[in-house]
């Protein structure tokens, strides 16, 4: 299995060659992650994925244990028995103890220190496989919850990997990856902040398996927050419902750039050209890095036929990161620069 790590961070550095990445430090994040397994009721093999975070200790996600009364972490074919279980259900944050796990923890990083498109890695047992899987990707945005940032990115991961870690370049485990929405437009992945650890350490410890609790994803549509009610109709390309849910989201919280980002991604699908530029624009205005929302307005100011303004965008994005800058030059058609 250590070789399959090991290619497995190759095609990682492969696929940054831009970006800081620390080998050594990557290859202990990918032996950090394990899977958490047990049978359920009718006799099959339920499965997740769970991250070391201390000696003998593994976080995941709680709804990976609601339907198994003996749980246990594996990695390849060795095997630790979950004694006892910290379990916070309405984060979706489980904190499993076993014993005799010769498996070192991961370094811990911060949510907070995240960056729009800083580059993440998820790692985890997606699809049940024994090795862990790496998807790369880049931070969309950022909400906050609870003194952490629940992160949206593009760093995919597929059923079992829930529990598993979202990871910087550096290795440090940021967020634990654990809901997603699927629709035509694609996947939207979510990771929570791995500052609710702190919280959770002094929650009562438990021998009760399976367990139960309502997570905050799993809120009635109507009670969650604006950026969940926002995802669904994003990733299902329904721009009707996407600019009812951000014109809402914009009056409740008028000061949130990825309102205004979603409202100008809904009308510009919508053929309302002026409308998304200036949802867009409000978007920037509150948010200067948001190269997302520029690159939007740059290709409606292409299609407008309005050379200043893209050249604005240019140097704004050059301001961001030069080669943000360039890859919107190209895509522009403007060369060495707009």
């Amino acid at each position: 299995m250590l070789r399959t790590l090991v290619c497995s961070i190759a095609m990682l550095v492969a696929a940054q060659p831009v970006f800081a990445f620390e080998t050594a430090k990557m290859m202990e994040a990918f032996l950090g992650v394990v899977m958490v397994r047990g049978y359920n009721q009718t006799g099959g093999l339920a499965y997740g994925s769970g991250v070391v975070v201390g000696e003998n200790k593994v976080l995941t996600n709680c709804h990976v244990l609601r339907t198994t009364k003996q749980p246990w972490v594996s990695r390849g074919e060795d095997t630790y028995p979950i004694t006892s279980v910290k379990a916070d259900a309405w984060h979706d944050l489980c904190l499993v103890s076993t014993f005799s796990m010769p498996l070192k923890p991961v370094t811990l990083g911060k949510s907070t220190d995240l960056k729009r498109g800083q580059e993440v890695a998820a790692i985890g047992h997606s699809n049940g496989v024994p090795a862990p899987i790496t998807s790369s990707g880049n931070v969309k945005a950022l909400f906050d919850a609870d003194n952490g940032k629940i992160i949206r990115s593009t760093a995919r991961f597929t059923m079992g990997a829930s529990g598993s870690g979202l990871f910087d370049m550096q290795g440090h485990l940021v967020g634990i990856n654990t809901f997603k929405t699927a629709g035509s437009g694609g996947s939207i992945h979510y990771a929570l902040p791995i500052e609710w650890l702190e919280k959770l350490e002094k929650e009562p410890e438990t021998t009760v398996f399976p367990v139960v609790g309502k997570a905050l994803w799993e809120e009635d549509e109507a009670k969650k927050p604006f950026y969940m009610q926002a995802a669904v109709p994003e990733s299902r390309e329904d721009w009707p419902k996407l600019a009812q849910v951000a014109e809402n989201w914009t009056q409740a919280e008028p000061k949130n750039a990825e309102a205004w980002y979603a409202l100008g991604l809904a009308n510009e699908n919508l053929a309302k050209a002026d409308l998304a530029q200036q949802a867009y624009q409000q978007a920037v205005n509150l948010d200067k890095g948001h190269f997302d929302a520029l690159i939007h307005l740059g290709t409606i100011a292409k299609n407008k036929g309005d050379t200043s303004a893209m050249h604005r965008i240019q140097v704004s994005l050059n301001d961001i990161d030069k080669d943000l800058g360039a890859e919107y030059s190209e895509m522009m058609g403007c060369g060495k620069g707009c």
